[in-house]
């Protein structure tokens, strides 16, 4: 796919499908911090995260904090109409990992898919794995312990960025869990303790993956086989 941006749901779409899109993206830059919606914003701009690039679902809780619900990376999109119709935000999604992300209006994405079958599937197939994905991590957070969930949200970045340094503040994995930044940072010092991680201002360094892949919990695997499963089916 030669020049194709570096996203691989893009990457996906057949030649004559991503005729269609193309002429309307808008390619930018953006750092992390950056606000793409605010909860209860009408969402008409589509995201696609290229790279590096990785946006996040922060939902808000009743004592005024947030937690992660759910990474985009260059895997996907963000900001996807439901079923056809006007999508409102529910979460707060903000870029957290810097890099080129391209907008796209939703009013050309429909237009594309009326004239594209072929568009429309690929598209709701991708909007299935991010149910399958938000009702895995609600499982994920049922079953699983800080440390395991710690270890499959490193992982998960790590694999998002193409990398082991991974640009990730202790409050920003706090946020992640749905803990305090004090206790993710003893989670940390634990994996330092190990071996397995080592910091550096405003980031994370993985220095033995297996040892971390075998400290999380199986389910990055199960999502990335059902993405796989889904996502290539023709």
């Amino acid at each position: 796919m030669t020049g194709r941006p570096q996203n691989e749901l893009l990457q996906k779409l057949s030649t004559h499908d991503y005729e269609l899109l193309a002429a309307h993206f808008q390619s930018i830059d953006l750092a992390a911090g950056h606000i793409l919606h605010h909860a209860g914003d009408s969402i008409s701009v589509v995201h696609f995260p290229c790279g590096q690039a990785i946006a996040s679902f922060a939902v808000a809780v009743e004592d005024d904090r947030e937690v992660e619900s759910l990474l985009v990376g260059r895997e996907g999109a963000v900001g996807l109409p439901a079923g056809g119709g006007p999508s409102q935000a529910y979460a707060r999604i903000v870029v957290k990992v810097g890099g080129t992300v391209l907008r796209l209006p939703a009013r050309a994405l429909k237009q594309a898919q009326q004239r594209s079958t072929s568009l429309q599937d690929l598209f709701a197939r991708y909007a299935a794995c991010q149910l399958a994905q938000l009702l895995q991590t609600a499982a994920c957070n049922a079953a699983h312990s800080i440390e395991q969930r710690t270890a499959k949200w490193i992982i998960a970045a790590q694999e998002h960025i193409g990398g082991d340094e991974i640009p990730l503040t202790h409050e920003q994995l706090a946020s992640m869990l749905g803990v305090s930044r004090s206790y993710a940072s003893r989670v940390i010092q634990m994996l330092k303790a190990r071996g397995i991680l080592a910091t550096r201002r405003g980031a994370l360094l993985v220095l033995d993956g297996p040892a971390l892949s075998a400290s999380a919990c199986g389910c990055n695997g199960a999502l990335k086989r059902h993405f796989g499963e889904v996502l290539s089916r023709r």
